[in-house]
């Protein structure tokens, strides 16, 4: 088996290369960069093929896949910056990475009638509730820029083809870049007292773990909207913080706020981001490990 993975210089990208090599398939990667500008940790995908391609230039994406002739493109590349993406001169920037470039994978997925395995998100709602979301709910409102533009790549995927995975993450974390957990661990050693929100309530997904459930899924012909998370409950991102100042042996002081009280984001975010896991199971595979679990893993590997 074939699969060309976009986005491999994040951390999501980095990990799937890294789990396709341990299972012996051929792996190609690809971002915008000229060359590979991910981790260079002495991982397989340092060692692996690797195209530069534009999701955003439709002559690139089908002269690119269209050359690879992959059986199944896994497509983790998309604009993350939350914040950013409100700005008036980012809009449509954003749509043409998230929405647009994935329709243009899409269609040369159908092209190639290849699988396609798309990483979206719980912002496709509007995070209002305490009810965990269905993965086959269509109750869509999102909250922000960035949650209407993946919201418009999943639905450029469900219209373009048969062969599909929409896959559901939150709160997302991994070596290669940038994530809460390192933000925290660095705030946590420059001051005696953090604030931290919590009134915003979910589950965080370590990539690593993600990556071997993606491989998972790409072995099988079972398609449609999942939701994917490590397990261990749902909790606050002050409740986070807590564990991870725990594990990490860290003193500092954590200080519960809610969302209004602490204020600085430019984009809305959801209160509820409980996502239902259950059709994983219900599909046969194999849950993704405890977020306590990953957490003390993650830490050693850092």
């Amino acid at each position: 088996m074939k699969v060309f993975v976009t986005g491999v210089a994040g951390q999501l990208g980095h990990d799937v290369m890294n789990e396709l090599a341990k299972r012996g398939y051929e792996g190609v990667g690809s971002d915008i960069a000229p060359e590979y500008a991910g981790t260079l940790d002495g991982s397989a995908v340092c060692s692996m093929p690797y195209v530069a391609m534009d999701i955003t230039d439709l002559a690139s994406v089908e002269q690119t896949i269209g050359s690879v002739k992959p059986d199944v493109v896994v497509h983790c590349a998309a604009w993350t910056a939350v914040d950013l993406a409100e700005d008036e001169d980012k809009v449509e920037k954003v749509r043409a990475i998230n929405a647009h470039g994935t329709r243009y994978i899409a269609q040369a997925c159908k092209k190639l009638d290849c699988k396609m395995v798309y990483i979206s998100t719980d912002y496709v709602f509007d995070g209002q509730g305490e009810t965990p979301w269905e993965p086959d709910c269509k109750d869509y409102q999102p909250l922000n820029v960035y949650g209407q533009t993946k919201l418009e790549g999943e639905l450029a995927v469900a219209e373009t083809l048969d062969k599909y995975f929409i896959v559901r993450i939150a709160w997302v974390f991994g070596l290669n870049g940038k994530n809460f957990i390192k933000t925290m661990l660095n705030v946590g050693q420059k001051y005696d007292t953090v604030r931290v929100v919590c009134d915003q309530i979910g589950t965080p997904t370590y990539t690593f773990d993600l990556a071997r459930l993606l491989v998972d899924m790409i072995e099988t012909e079972k398609y449609g909207y999942y939701h994917a998370t490590n397990e261990g409950g749902y909790i606050s991102w002050y409740d986070f913080t807590i564990e991870i100042f725990k594990q990490a042996g860290y003193t500092t002081k954590v200080v519960p706020v809610t969302t209004e009280e602490y204020g600085l984001s430019k984009a809305a975010r959801p209160f509820n981001s409980r996502l239902d896991k259950k059709k994983l199971v219900e599909a046969g595979f194999t849950p993704l490990p405890t977020w306590q679990d990953a957490l003390k893993r993650y830490l050693k590997e850092l």
